[in-house]
């Protein structure tokens, strides 16, 4: 934390301002995510554990969209802000599905949740609009890194939420819920004052084929749809494993923040070799990654697994940095925010057809098989990438 508070007394008070919304934003969506699972087995079986998190994943994608409409039309702070009160709403709408076990409102709370997510994801580009080309790995590092704080703290509160929940006469899971309703509140606080430039936008709808066409917008889309659909499958998965070996929230904690931990902390040193090295290397580094990742996580054994989750959420996190710059610094300035936006929602729609096929894939072939299927996800985007370096 200490030096978390030293990067920010180094940047601008409108990072630093999207530096804590995300960080909250990270903890509510990692904390509904697991326990909105756990609900979701209990109800309906394991096969359906994964539906909660699809529907924050689609979400997430729905909101990217919305979220640079509403950034187009009102500007960043405006639009940040609505997003995190859609998931402070969400937060509310979960609480009160838990006490009855209302799968059908649970789905859509989790939708809403998503939809903050959105607004958090899409702030890392607003970052890098802050600082010269040089920086902007380092500065959308820095916003990814916010999630340390929410995404690995998140989950070790499954337990004492639990507890507070329980002392309140509710239902242990909805503790996460109740908490994250003022975390989200406080998120929507916190960017109201934001003061950024207007970004420019080209107000023309950019055509698919210029995201396919150019390779800093093709290698970025591919690296990060893998990216997340491996961390995707293989997230929503554990905790349903875990909970299937009666294993309690204090282990799923615990593994959770291992692979959260990957995911956001190292953040700032990916935006640095980013800067230096370039976004095309990293990303190769990051799919090598992923793929070893899931042959270590295979063994099902919980060292090994908390191992594997921990390296899997690294290399989550080289592919998207890497594969964020790739578009922050390879586009035309005005097409930007409409890319930015429409890679985010292919990236994380993407995602949810992972999300909701991991748990059936888990209940039928077991967690070994879904593991070494998600890892060989990476091949394709690597063979892309591979393609174009030698082209150029």
């Amino acid at each position: 934390m200490v030096q978390s508070t030293a990067v920010l007394t180094r940047v601008t008070p409108a990072t630093s301002a999207l530096f804590v919304a995300a960080a909250l934003s990270s903890a509510v969506m990692a904390t509904t995510s697991t326990v909105a699972a756990l609900v979701a087995v209990d109800v309906l079986g394991p096969a359906w554990g994964g539906v909660p998190g699809t529907a924050a994943v689609v979400g997430t994608g729905t909101g990217a969209l919305l979220v640079t409409r509403l950034t187009r039309r009102f500007g960043t702070p405006t639009a940040l802000r609505l997003g995190y009160l859609a998931s402070s709403l969400g937060a509310a709408a979960g609480a009160v599905a838990v006490p009855l076990r209302h799968v059908g409102l649970l789905v859509g709370a989790m939708f809403l949740i998503g939809v903050g997510n959105a607004a958090a994801q899409l702030s890392r580009y607003v970052a890098a609009e802050l600082v010269p080309p040089r920086r902007r790995g380092f500065a959308i590092g820095l916003i990814v890194w916010a999630g340390t704080v929410g995404a690995v703290g998140g989950p070790l509160f499954l337990l004492p939420t639990a507890r507070l929940a329980e002392a309140l006469g509710e239902p242990a899971l909805s503790g996460a819920f109740l908490i994250s309703v003022p975390a989200g509140l406080l998120a929507a606080l916190v960017v109201s004052g934001l003061h950024t430039a207007r970004r420019p936008v080209s107000s023309a709808r950019v055509p698919v084929r210029t995201i396919l066409v150019s390779p800093a917008g093709r290698d970025g889309l591919a690296v990060m749809v893998a990216g997340q659909v491996v961390m995707a499958v293989v997230m929503t998965s554990v905790p349903v494993q875990l909970h299937l070996h009666h294993h309690g929230l204090d282990v799923v904690g615990i593994v959770l923040a291992a692979h959260t931990l990957g995911m956001f902390a190292l953040s700032p040193v990916t935006g640095r070799l980013v800067d230096r090295l370039g976004p095309g290397p990293v990303m190769a580094l990051g799919l090598g990654t992923l793929f070893v990742s899931t042959l270590v996580a295979a063994s099902g054994d919980l060292v090994p697994q908390a191992v594997g989750l921990f390296a899997l959420g690294y290399g989550w996190n080289l592919c998207f940095v890497g594969g964020s710059a790739s578009l922050a610094v390879g586009l035309p300035e005005d097409q930007r925010p409409g890319v930015e936006g429409s890679v985010e929602a292919v990236v994380w729609i993407s995602a949810a057809a992972g999300t909701l096929s991991s748990t059936v894939v888990l209940a039928a072939a077991g967690w070994s098989t879904l593991a070494l299927a998600a890892g060989s996800l990476v091949l394709v985007p690597a063979l892309l990438l591979l393609g174009d370096r030698l082209r150029r």
